[in-house]
């Protein structure tokens, strides 16, 4: 919208509808159409109106595509609303890169009891005493009903009013970098939800092939996609500037098909990173992709896209499939020391190699000598691989707590960028679990049937799997915050905050060039050494104790090591880092 003299602009891109009229509180007028398929019309308006667009006969007016608020859900009229550049205090805030960070994804309806962004922002100084330097936001555009996790979004530029609507955002942001700490968002451009999406009735915004498990894909390069991806771009370019955002994680990129010269991906890390010179702070976009193809954050004078990193499936599954014994589905290639350590030192694990759950060669080997670990997000678990299980379970219901703290370990002292996924860093005991609040009684039934269907397929019993329209699916996954305190999760805790004090006090530990990395392990013995430069992190992921050919000062530990001169005897689910002496050096490769 443009303020004019004449009053508000209003404007949508609309080639398919003969005639289209807006429809502003209770008011309607015309509107004009340009020869590119735009509708406009200067009308007087309050700067809360309400407002919609009538298409050829319908009397019912619809959203805006690029609606700014949606107060009463995504079927009713989209509000006028600017945000507020006087609410800001954040003007020193100079950003912050990614590499060296680590981050913490969270979830806003559940983070908290209260499940709004004004909650949440009452625990980040938990965030900060923790030691996170980034706060990724699971998707918080507009969604039908009340609950979700976000995927679901149809109106991308609106806020979900539930969770405290633009305002609230806005309050959110700031309220991070008054602490010292980013907010990325994460943002879903690959499809739409199955209730309120109106784009097909103003223009071919859905592709007419290419669809994904989620449905229609989007027109990013079929005809009149121009237009269609100038909505996604001004989309992502107004949380980085608009909402002072300082990144978005972009969901599921491997389901955008796209056959343009220039990919949508590419276009996006140009115009971001003109955004980040103009606003003289980091601006970092990273992508979640199934396809283990370095291009996507190789440079684009070297011909990748250009992005900043990408989140690392592989890593997760080497480290949760050695620790859990875990071997089902997508799990089926993983579970060895040989698989961890050989992930732990090239990003993948697929690489060009067989994937037997795909039944055919996966990946391309990224170059470790000029690819750096920091643009890998490493986790050991995240909003899917816990929601994804049949019963949303956390890996504090089926491991010990020293699994867990090796776990943590692994990720937090690689070369790869950490993430923690909201209450693992307590060993938190509520689960996530996939929940929905579809209105509408089939397309709910249609949920939960789909969702059994696809778990009894992978062996797991319809029965135990929650039904995602139960609102107590949605509260059972709630954090459960005065756990935080007490005994093993205070233990668990204490633990995190001084592997990242450590991760942030030593260089060795955020060097992220990954051809100076050296792994040892012993597969029977069940132990794995990563060295870092002088420092090594030793893990006996056994119940039994082991004797680890390394030896040095201990920094940390889970467990009580017993150091001797040429070796490290350490107890069982257990890990040490240890300063190795100058003099002492570390052996030559002793990979098993």
């Amino acid at each position: 919208m443009i303020e004019t003299s004449a009053g508000q602009t209003f404007a949508v891109w609309a080639p398919n509808p003969k005639t289209v009229r807006v429809q502003v509180d209770e008011t309607v007028h015309p509107m004009t159409r340009t020869d590119d398929g735009w509708w406009r019309a200067a009308v007087a308006a309050r700067p809360d109106s309400r407002y919609g667009f009538l298409l050829d006969d319908d009397p019912t007016p619809i959203p805006d595509p690029r609606s700014p608020r949606q107060p009463d859900g995504v079927h009713g009229l989209s509000q006028l609303h600017s945000v507020d550049p006087t609410a800001w205090t954040d003007s020193a805030w100079s950003g912050r890169q990614l590499a060296g960070s680590s981050l913490y994804e969270l979830h806003i309806g559940t983070f908290t009891t209260e499940g709004t962004f004004e909650a949440a922002i009452d625990k980040l100084d938990h965030l900060v005493d923790l030691g996170v330097d980034l706060v990724e936001v699971m998707p918080v555009n507009a969604f039908n009903g009340t609950r979700n996790w976000g995927y679901d979004g149809v109106l991308w530029y609106a806020v979900q009013e539930t969770y405290g609507g633009p305002a609230g955002l806005q309050r959110f942001v700031d309220a991070c970098h008054t602490r010292g700490l980013g907010v990325l968002l994460d943002v879903v451009y690959n499809h739409l939800g199955p209730s309120g999406n109106y784009l097909d009735r103003f223009g071919p915004y859905m592709a007419e092939a290419g669809a994904n498990a989620w449905g229609r894909g989007v027109n990013l390069s079929g005809a009149q996609s121009g237009p269609v991806r100038r909505y996604i771009l001004d989309n992502a370019l107004r949380w980085l500037r608009d909402f002072h955002v300082d990144g978005l994680r972009l969901d599921a990129v491997h389901a955008l098909v796209d056959e343009s010269a220039v990919h949508l991906l590419e276009q996006l890390a140009v115009e971001t990173e003109s955004l980040s010179t103009h606003l003289r702070r980091p601006l970092t976009l990273i992508a979640e992709s199934d396809l283990n193809d370095p291009k996507l954050v190789t440079p684009r004078a070297a011909g990748g896209y250009g992005l900043d990193a990408q989140w690392d499936d592989d890593i997760h599954h080497a480290l949760h499939s050695a620790i859990s014994g875990e071997r089902q589905g997508y799990y089926s290639d993983f579970g060895s020391m040989e698989c961890l350590a050989t992930t732990l030192r090239r990003a993948y694990f697929h690489a060009g190699t067989w994937s037997s759950f795909r039944g055919r060669v996966h990946g391309r080997p990224i170059d470790t000598r000029t690819t750096p670990g920091h643009q890998f997000l490493a986790y050991t678990c995240d909003h899917d691989q816990i929601g994804n299980r049949a019963v949303g379970d956390r890996p504090t219901a089926y491991l010990s707590p020293g699994l867990l703290a090796v776990s943590a370990a692994l990720a937090l002292c690689s070369p790869y960028t950490p993430m923690l996924f909201m209450g693992e860093e307590w060993g938190a005991s509520t689960p996530f679990q996939f929940f929905t609040s579809h209105p509408e009684p089939e397309l709910g039934k249609a949920t939960a049937d789909g969702r059994k269907a696809e778990f009894a397929e992978h062996g797991w019993d319809a029965a135990d799997v929650p039904d995602p329209q139960d609102p107590e699916t949605f509260r059972r996954s709630k954090l459960n915050w005065s756990e935080v305190g007490d005994g093993m999760h205070a233990r668990l805790l204490r633990c995190y905050r001084e592997l990242l004090g450590l991760r942030r006090e030593r260089i060795e530990l955020t060097d992220p060039w990954l051809d100076g990395l050296r792994i040892d392990y012993d597969e029977a013995e069940r132990w794995i050494v990563m060295h870092r430069n002088g420092i090594d992190l030793a893990c006996n992921l056994s119940g039994e104790s082991v004797i680890v050919p390394v030896t040095g000062r201990v920094m940390l530990a889970w467990g009580e090591p017993e150091v001797g001169h040429t070796a490290t005897t350490m107890p069982g689910e257990s890990f040490a880092v240890l300063e190795v002496s100058k003099d002492l050096g570390n052996s030559e490769d002793r990979t098993h």
